[in-house]
């Protein structure tokens, strides 16, 4: 049975499919791009909850995002699900080799190796001038096995799609952290030695999270490269990872849905900023996640905590 917050959620999902009918179709792609990162940003949480932060991300956020513009141009195709799972299988199997390796490391190791695997990835792209080298190519809109729609200006789908991704990969990324592998990721990040002991595998279990993270990264590149309708090698340099990390951070890990939120909230107060701004909008996020690191350490979704507790008192 839907317990009241996943009805509340699925209302809210419904309302929001709705509602881009009749936003402004700069906010609507907005909300786009910030829920693509969002699944990035959630996969990253799983990360971080087993004590990891990988600053290499923008690996799978790129990859899926070339992946679906190399085979969309080659095989002709612009149909939205045959593209969402070309970028599932293209995170899979690099992932499923890079992640053998990097689940043995951990600390700081693992976040600079997570990089270098990133940046690698960039000076191939822009080496590659089959793939536009610096510049990049642009990536076909999407369609729905032919059917597509369109509304205050812009291309729906990779909006709508975006949030059922949103809704469906949320729901399952909270069941997950309520499984046992899932709670195994708090165990390992306290005392993995421990964990050892009582006959988990937490080299498997780290393998895992990275695998299910790479796919949600990748997953957020393809609807951001659908949505943008360009794509370029900066997708995978290191500074897109710290973005990730910078959203990870403002927004906590106690919920799936913070780093959804999380992402919205930067996505707007990054346009406000550069619009204020446009010279040194940077200085007004770091201000801001300063702000929220010495009132919030535990990020903008402790917040709800406190309020609801200050409710009930």
């Amino acid at each position: 049975m839907m317990t009241k917050n996943r009805i509340y959620l699925l209302i809210l999902a419904v309302a929001m499919i709705f509602a881009g009918l009749v936003m402004p179709y700069w906010f609507s792609f907005l909300v786009t791009v910030a829920l693509a990162k969002g699944l990035v940003v959630l996969g990253l949480v799983i990360l971080m909850r087993a004590g990891l932060v990988s600053f290499g991300q923008g690996l799978y956020y790129c990859a899926g995002a070339y992946a679906v513009g190399a085979f969309s141009d080659y095989f002709k195709t612009d149909n939205l699900l045959l593209l969402l799972l070309v970028a599932i299988v293209c995170a899979l199997v690099i992932s499923s080799i890079v992640g053998l390796l990097l689940s043995r490391y951990r600390d700081i190791f693992f976040a600079m190796f997570s990089m270098a695997f990133s940046m690698i990835l960039y000076g191939i792209l822009v080496k590659s001038a089959a793939l536009g080298s610096s510049d990049g190519f642009n990536v076909v809109s999407p369609t729905f096995f032919g059917w597509t729609v369109h509304a205050s200006g812009g291309n729906m789908l990779t909006y709508w799609a975006a949030i059922v991704l949103a809704f469906l990969v949320g729901a399952v990324i909270w069941r997950y952290f309520k499984s046992p592998m899932g709670m195994a990721g708090e165990a390992i990040r306290e005392n993995e030695i421990r964990v050892e002991y009582l006959g988990i595998s937490v080299q498997k279990v780290i393998y895992i999270k990275y695998i299910i993270a790479a796919v949600l990264a990748s997953l957020g590149g393809a609807i951001t490269a659908m949505t943008v309708g360009h794509i370029d090698p900066e997708m995978a340099y290191w500074t897109t990872s710290g973005e990730f990390v910078f959203i990870a951070l403002m927004a906590g890990t106690g919920h799936v849905a913070a780093p959804l939120v999380g992402a919205i909230i930067f996505e707007l107060l990054r346009t406000f900023a550069f619009q204020v701004s446009p010279y040194t909008w940077q200085m007004i996020l770091g201000i801001a996640l300063l702000a929220i690191i010495i009132f919030l350490p535990n990020g903008l979704w402790s917040l709800k905590e406190k309020l609801m507790k200050g409710a009930k008192s």
